[in-house]
């Protein structure tokens, strides 16, 4: 609207842009897209590898755009909007779209070289009636993991929930296409592909390679998965013992609500002495100016924009979130180009060299990205420690008392009490008797002074419409600041609207000393409040707000009666979230665990399948320590993730083993069968997981740090549940399974002896 708005103005009038939020949304959205397409692409590289036919590879990856176009059509009816939270879903989600339609074409292809059907027609039958129910389960266990998320309240159910629909609608159109488009399209197009394989291109040759060393490695996992089973008393302790160590590591890891984005700007709150004049104050900030100018180089500023005092007027209509108190305060928007250094490092040189350079202003950064303002809550800190109390000076004395305690606090900066009490004010006191014998009221004499000091229109609003244009004007009669320079002049005011003909002046009838309040009196729910905010540099959230809670709780115990200490801001917030998500991820496993039992119409099978989740969980706390990624919201979304993939992968192995069972009764000639039978597809299945989770661990690009602790715990927890499924998941079965096949042979010999005797 603004190249329209501009025609109606003077073309000597020039709009440029200072600070556009939607620029970073643009790009962290793009930035997300493009992961997602980038894993599809190594997802279907990866499936062309196995596999070996570019028709089986095209059938497979058409599912996965299928399914986000559903998934997007059902978020419309939802009334959803395309943000970071849904498209980090969908690119969660690409990895295992093609779950389904993997397992079913691997286990048709696996039918038709075993020789059991010649004809393709039931060997898609076939095929896809083995793999219907498991493949059902494993869906409905990656989607069931959500359910607990939409039990979520306050800002973490807005977070989440459109997360867990983009990725619970994209599973069901995968798993809906896998059993209609899937078997068409194999029909159709691989009726002439039985002789794949006789070409002797270069792909050809390569990946007969590949077959042959991915045969290798099977029949090396064969020996591995024999031993492991057969010393399974040993191997399976040992193996959990090792899982239960990586919780240890769990307190070095850090937490964090969301991690911090480079938006590529910063916000510079100066706060000057109480009470500054406004041309004061914006001589500070070209002064502040300057030295910011010498921290950043000329070739990564962009603009700095400044934002001096509040409106002079009797409505405030600035929406502000910095804590802008009065003409002393200002915010300075620095905005840097392409290419630059780290927000975070010009953040850290200007806090050490700001305060040495002005030692009587406060400095501290507010949330410049938009990400970070929403996660505060209109909040200018992510901490904030409030006293609550009817007493604002015994607040205050607190506030002070406690400033100091946290100052010790590492890595919290930015600390600052947001009402000052060393506001300058002059305190005017009417001698009554006096001004009643000048024939004035004390009316008259504060109508006086307010005219003078801020205008007439406070007090007697005054309109002029003007009649070539019918605009309504304001009228307002005060008297010019040049002439209000001192004391003196304050009392040489005029008092006007007595009886006598001669005015008095304002010193005739009253008394005027210095004195000092509040600068802003800020309320909480109707109570006065006093606020500490302060911000986290180098250091975990979670860490430095166990530190202010300490403090909190060693002073609660000093409160005078009626006053009240609570920690506010991000922190609440983070831990609100940090309970709902492990409540839901226990809530998850029990929702996984009756769902398998459901269908396995057993106890026992559906226990044999979740141990593959302590891997799972140890391989998320692996995978983030040694990246040195902090426990973070994102991360508990993918521990979500993959305890529903773990258990679909641990599906297809325990469900297979169960067959073998029946058949010989050895559960571990079973267990052994089924770990090589099924290795391909889960190594497929998971491979295509965390595949499709590289461009988002990396988080390149605009606001992929949001993202890029989901893909890291999403892939350690996916490696290690891998290996459980394949290793640790047999051996339980053995172990669990052995007395049965032991009792059902002992069964067998007695019937046996039976009848030789009879």
């Amino acid at each position: 609207m603004l190249p329209r708005a501009a025609l109606t103005l003077p073309p000597q009038l020039k709009i440029s842009p200072i600070a556009d939020q939607s620029l970073f949304v643009r790009s962290a959205i793009d930035g997300v897209v493009r992961e997602a397409v980038i894993a599809a692409a190594l997802t279907g590289v990866m499936i062309l590898l196995f596999i070996g036919s570019w028709r089986s590879t095209l059938i497979i990856a058409i599912s996965i755009p299928l399914s986000i176009l559903s998934s997007i059509l059902v978020l419309s009816f939802l009334h959803e909007t395309i943000t970071i939270m849904t498209l980090g879903g969908l690119a969660l989600a690409v990895g295992i779209l093609v779950d389904d339609a993997t397992v079913e074409i691997e286990n048709i292809n696996r039918i038709l070289e075993e020789g059991r059907e010649t004809d393709i027609r039931q060997a898609i039958l076939d095929g896809a009636q083995q793999i219907a129910v498991p493949a059902l389960v494993s869906t409905l266990c990656i989607c069931i993991v959500f359910m607990p998320l939409f039990l979520l309240g306050g800002v973490a159910r807005y977070l989440f929930v459109p997360l867990a629909e983009a990725v619970v609608f994209a599973m069901l159109a995968s798993y809906i296409l896998s059993r209609t488009l899937v078997p068409t399209l194999v029909m159709y197009m691989l009726k002439l592909n039985e002789g794949r394989g006789e070409s002797q291109n270069l792909f050809v040759r390569f990946q007969k390679k590949f077959e042959n060393g991915f045969e290798r490695l099977r029949n090396s996992y064969r020996g591995v998965l024999t031993r492991s089973v057969e010393g399974r008393r040993v191997f399976i302790p040992s193996f959990l013992g090792i899982c239960l160590c990586a919780f240890l590591l769990v307190p070095w890891l850090g937490q964090d609500f969301f991690p911090q984005s480079d938006a590529g700007q910063f916000i510079l709150h100066i706060r000057a002495k109480t009470g500054s004049r406004i041309e004061e104050t914006a001589r500070l900030s070209d002064l502040v100016e300057d030295a910011i100018r010498e921290k950043v180089p000329p070739a990564e500023l962009d603009n700095i924009l400044d934002n001096s005092g509040l409106p002079y007027s009797p409505l405030n209509t600035m929406h502000s979130t910095s804590g802008v108190i009065g003409a002393s305060d200002v915010d300075v928007l620095v905005s840097l180009r392409k290419n630059h250094r780290a927000t975070a490092d010009y953040a850290r040189a200007l806090r050490e060299e700001l305060p040495r350079e002005f030692p009587a202003v406060s400095f501290y950064f507010l949330p410049a990205d938009i990400v970070t303002q929403i996660l505060n809550f209109g909040l200018p800190a992510p901490i904030d420690v409030q006293i609550e109390g009817a007493n604002v000076q015994a607040s205050h004395e607190i506030a002070e008392r406690m400033l100091i305690e946290l100052h010790q606090v590492s890595g919290l900066t930015d600390l600052h009490i947001q009402q000052p009490l060393d506001y300058p004010t002059l305190e005017i006191n009417v001698d009554r008797t006096k001004a009643a014998q000048a024939g004035y009221t004390e009316r008259d004499v504060a109508s006086s002074v307010l005219n003078s000091l801020s205008g007439s229109f406070q007090i007697t609003p005054m309109f002029f419409v003007k009649r070539n244009n019918g605009v309504s004007y304001n009228l307002v009669a005060q008297t010019p600041q040049y002439r209000l320079q001192t004391v003196k002049d304050v009392q040489n005011i005029p008092i006007g609207g007595g009886s006598k003909s001669n005015p008095e002046i304002l010193a005739d009838v009253a008394s005027m000393q210095r004195s000092r309040e509040m600068a802003i009196v800020s309320h909480y729910n109707i109570c006065r409040v006093v606020d500490i905010y302060g911000a986290v540099q180098d250091r975990d959230l979670g860490a430095v707000s166990r530190d202010v809670q300490r403090i909190v709780e060693a002073n609660r115990k000093s409160l005078p009666r009626g006053t009240f200490i609570t920690t506010r801001g991000q922190v609440e917030t983070m831990r609100s979230s940090y309970l709902g998500l492990i409540i839901g991820l226990g809530f998850a496993i029990v929702l996984v665990y009756m769902l398998i039992v459901v269908n396995f119409q057993s106890w026992l099978d559906p226990f044999i399948i979740i141990t593959a989740l302590p891997a799972a969980m140890a391989g998320i706390v692996f995978f983030l320590f040694f990246t040195h990624t902090t426990l973070s919201v994102p991360a508990l979304m993918g521990a979500l993730m993959c305890v529903g993939v773990a258990t679909a992968n641990s599906i297809l192995v325990i469900s297979f083993a169960k067959e073998r069972l029946q058949i010989h009764g050895d559960s571990v000639k079973a267990a052994i069968e089924a770990g090589v039978t099924r290795f391909r597809p889960v190594i497929m299945t998971a491979l295509a997981m965390m595949i499709g989770m590289v461009p988002m661990a990396l988080g390149l690009g605009e606001g992929g740090e949001q993202n890029a602790p989901l893909g890291r715990a999403v892939i350690g927890g996916s490696l290690c549940a891998t290996v459980a499924t394949l290793v640790f998941v047999p051996s339980v079965f053995a172990v669990f399974h052995r007395r049965r096949s032991n009792d059902a042979l002992e069964l067998f010999k007695n019937v046996q002896n039976q009848a030789h005797a009879e």
